[in-house]
């Protein structure tokens, strides 16, 4: 009697080995796995020959068997997506090499400085430093000092300078994008007090009006940097680099240059040494410039950092240097003076007519710079 439960219990051992193999390696067994829901991609991970242990059932089970085999069990089959990684090469072991390949998989808010699609912006900023300098460009005429002027460059009078900027754009690749942009500049006008010839030395001299401005339309690139730079401030700021050339118009309005000095045309010897009626003196000369337009080549440089406000949102804070080249009057210069006569002994009278003289292509210019700092907002669509 024992010994035919023990052959019992032997052969129902036997009999159950299988399902218990499957139990213990259920790794090995695609059909053991397809029931419990799991999905092995048999071309990703190819099981040699020699590796199978215990293998049961079919070896050639196809990726739709699989996915039917896991949907049935209440355990659908999701593909993964592929993840945002870089990927480099490592050095050899005991490389020197600082610049070792790494492959990390990035977080998915990676690229969201990048640059993408048109966008439009517009700019505001305030002129930190105006460079140009007026000046006489007939200084080597003969008689020059009678139409008063900047013999002596003077600098640019200026209030709240705050160049204003348009533009529009679309990136070309995430690191570079491209634009084309209205840029203008006003705010300037010549200077309050120039430095005039008097014929052998110089006086000083009062200006009104003289107002400058400059717009320039130009082709501009810009260029992230983060790639050598790394982002900042915890990837919220990303530095870009740019450059455009373009074509600006400026523009001076007409201006009135006042000498008020008092000048003795005798030598000196007084109104005595000449003829009654003859001239003596001239006193208060006014030189009224007319001003001009100019097309000028101009350039720009830039410099800042972008940062994301979402919704299609960035902020570019920058620091700009704008080249706008030359502005010039038309050349045109009307002298009004007043003329002191002798009245034939030691005294003099002034002239009762009025004292006018016109001279042409007698310019003035200067050469028109910029640097800004500023801030742009740019709409992305």
């Amino acid at each position: 009697m024992k010994k035919v439960s023990f052959l019992a219990t032997f052969m129902g051992i036997v009999s159950l080995s299988p399902f218990m193999a499957d139990a213990a390696y259920p790794v090995y067994n695609p059909t053991a796995l397809a029931r419990q829901g799991y999905v092995i991609n048999t071309q990703q991970y190819p099981v040699q020959q020699n590796q199978m242990m215990r293998m049961q059932g079919p070896t050639n089970i196809t990726p739709q068997q699989l996915a039917s085999a896991s949907a049935a069990n209440g355990r659908p089959m999701i593909a993964a997506t592929n993840p945002n990684r870089v990927t480099g090469s490592l050095p050899k072991v005991g490389s020197s090499a600082t610049n070792a390949g790494r492959q990390y998989y990035q977080s998915s808010d990676y690229n969201r400085l990048a640059e993408s699609g048109l966008y439009v912006g517009l700019s505001a900023g305030y002129s930190t430093m105006i460079k140009g300098q007026m000046s006489a460009d007939y200084a080597g005429e003969d008689k020059s000092f009678l139409a008063p002027g900047s013999f002596r460059s003077s600098d640019f009078q200026k209030d709240t300078v705050i160049p204003l900027q348009v533009s529009v754009g679309a990136a070309i690749s995430s690191d570079v994008r491209v634009d084309f942009s209205f840029l203008r500049y006003s705010g300037l006008s010549y200077a309050d007090n120039v430095q005039t010839s008097t014929g052998d030395g110089f006086t000083d001299a009062t200006v009104s009006g003289g107002a400058i401005t400059a717009s320039a339309t130009m082709l501009n690139v810009y260029y992230n940097v983060d790639s050598f730079t790394g982002y900042m401030v915890g990837g919220n700021l990303r530095p870009y680099v740019g450059a455009g050339i373009g074509m600006s118009l400026n523009t001076i309005a007409d201006y009135v240059v006042y000498d008020g000095g008092f000048y003795d045309e005798t030598g000196g010897l007084g109104p005595s040494s000449v003829p009654a009626g003859d001239l003596t003196a001239v006193s208060d000369i006014y030189a009224y410039h007319n001003g001009g337009t100019m097309e000028q080549l101009a350039f720009m440089l830039e410099g800042g950092v972008t940062t994301d406000m979402n919704d299609g949102l960035k902020l570019d804070f920058f620091v700009r240097y704008s080249n706008l080249g030359k502005v010039k009057t038309s050349g045109s210069i009307v002298v009004s003076q007043t003329e002191w006569l002798s009245d034939g002994g030691d005294g003099e009278y002034e002239a009762p007519y009025d004292s006018v003289f016109h001279y042409t292509n007698w310019f003035e210019s200067a050469r028109l710079s910029a640097v800004d700092v500023g801030v742009r907002l740019r709409l992305e669509f």
